[in-house]
């Protein structure tokens, strides 16, 4: 894809991360432009690889003064590409909580490295949330409920699911309500 392609992409992405920035502000909370990478990669073995659109690090303060780190994996959606395809980026992410690094020949693997590859970079498995804007309400609804599908079939999303907060939101009711107001429709679980 051509960078002239991926602008409406990345701006939506920016987009996303103002509205976290602003919500953060308005609540007290800690997040800044320094708490938002964008496209961040990690192997999943045998050459491939997930993407995610950000990663985005947040410590909500509570009214009591404690403090939670919070951080998510982004997956901004124009609804420019398949529902399928965008629920797929699921399995991506299971497959990344699972995939275990594998040392090649008959090394041992080296000191730390044990289990699975992600808890190099992070104290918990990031929680995955989907941002969808760019298609009539209907619609955003429509591939809500494909990634809740999604999360229900498939065996691999299904476990990432019993460990992972998983949601989706539209960027329009983010940008209007806030981040950590009610817009988030979790992707397992019964929703009203």
């Amino acid at each position: 894809m051509g960078r002239l392609a991926q602008t409406p992409h990345t701006l939506t992405v920016l987009r996303t991360h103002l509205a976290v920035n602003a919500g953060a502000r308005a609540r007290g909370d800690e997040h800044s432009f320094l708490d938002w990478t964008p496209e961040v990669a990690h192997r999943l073995g045998e050459g491939e690889r997930v993407i995610a659109d950000a990663l985005m690090h947040y410590t909500l303060t509570r009214p009591d003064g404690r403090r939670t780190k919070l951080r998510a994996f982004v997956e901004a959606d124009r609804a420019t590409m398949g529902s399928e395809r965008m629920a797929g980026k699921l399995i991506e992410f299971a497959r990344l909580r699972l995939y275990q690094h594998a040392p090649v020949g008959r090394r041992k693997a080296a000191p730390g490295l044990k289990g699975p590859l992600w808890k190099r970079w992070y104290s918990l498995f990031p929680r995955v949330l989907f941002v969808l804007t760019h298609a009539s309400r209907r619609t955003l609804a429509n591939r809500t409920a494909d990634l809740r599908s999604m999360a229900e079939v498939h065996p691999t999303v299904a476990e990432l699911a019993r460990h992972v907060p998983l949601g989706a939101a539209v960027l329009e009711d983010s940008e209007q309500h806030g981040p950590s107001s009610d817009i988030w429709t979790p992707l397992t679980g019964h929703v009203a």
